[in-house]
């Protein structure tokens, strides 16, 4: 159900939350007033889990995930806050295995023929794909869909307005991450007006795009 609704949305937005208690209520309203009722907020803060809670609380609809997930503990975290699904940087079987035990979506990041193998025998159909632009893009993910036709993939780092198209353009792609849209020096200067709008770009980009499908 999670996974059917990214891929409907089409985008969601990659965040670092620092200061929670100031950003985390009015970043979800930002999101939700450009269309996007979807976030992942990672772990690269130590109140990552505060933010989910706090976002998760003053929107019980919106959906949200929790990223850079690197240890159980975190993955126990996240969950406890009330995340809806998890995202890795990198392949972690047995973090893996232990989100299955809990039913939780996880999108593991890969990025080589080997992790996807090993995404597919552990039966995964939907990964992310990281570092999208670093690891080789398009031309990448193109690449490995001909021996892994079975997999979606959610590429993320280096996705931008200019290349969001590109990406969704793919029929393996099931949406993208991006950090742009409310990247940290937006959510510093608390430009809230430019994280919706970039948000309704987004939207935009992802509604051509399927339009012309």
């Amino acid at each position: 159900m999670v996974l059917k609704y990214i891929r409907e949305i089409g985008i969601v937005p990659v965040v670092q939350l620092s200061e929670p208690g100031r950003d985390a209520v009015r970043l979800a309203k930002a999101l939700r007033c450009g269309g996007l009722p979807v976030v992942e907020v990672t772990f690269r803060t130590a109140r990552a889990p505060e933010a989910i809670e706090r976002i998760v609380q003053s929107d019980p609809e919106m959906v949200v995930g929790a990223g850079t997930i690197l240890t159980v503990d975190q993955a126990e975290a996240a969950i406890a806050a009330g995340a809806h699904f998890l995202v890795m940087p990198g392949f972690d079987p047995e973090l893996v295995a232990y989100c299955q035990s809990k039913n939780i979506l996880v999108l593991p990041g890969c990025s080589s023929a080997s992790e996807y193998q090993i995404a597919h025998r552990m039966g995964l159909r939907a990964i992310k794909f990281f570092p999208a632009e670093q690891s080789g893009g398009i031309e990448k993910i193109k690449a490995l869909s001909a021996p892994f036709p079975m997999m979606q993939v959610m590429p993320t780092g280096g996705i931008s307005l200019s290349n969001l198209a590109s990406y969704l353009s793919l029929p393996m792609v099931l949406a993208c991450g991006g950090s742009y849209i409310a990247a940290p020096a937006l959510l510093e200067e608390q430009a809230w007006d430019v994280i919706t709008e970039r948000c309704r770009k987004s939207l935009n980009i992802v509604k051509e795009v399927r339009r012309n499908a």
